[in-house]
């Protein structure tokens, strides 16, 4: 059996590494995902305090 037919074929040698449909326009403002962590840290702190 050839083992190297039975999967998906390979990507082209030059295509790029990311998916460009998911990739967010140059114009838009990237959602901060850090500053909402650490809110969510300190919401979570609060609520152990509180206990």
């Amino acid at each position: 059996m050839d083992y190297g037919k039975s999967g998906a074929p390979k990507s082209a040698k030059g295509a790029p590494k990311f998916n460009p449909h998911k990739t967010l326009p140059k114009g838009t403002a990237e959602p901060d995902a850090k500053a909402a962590l650490v809110a969510r840290m300190k919401a979570a702190a609060e609520k152990k305090k509180t206990k």
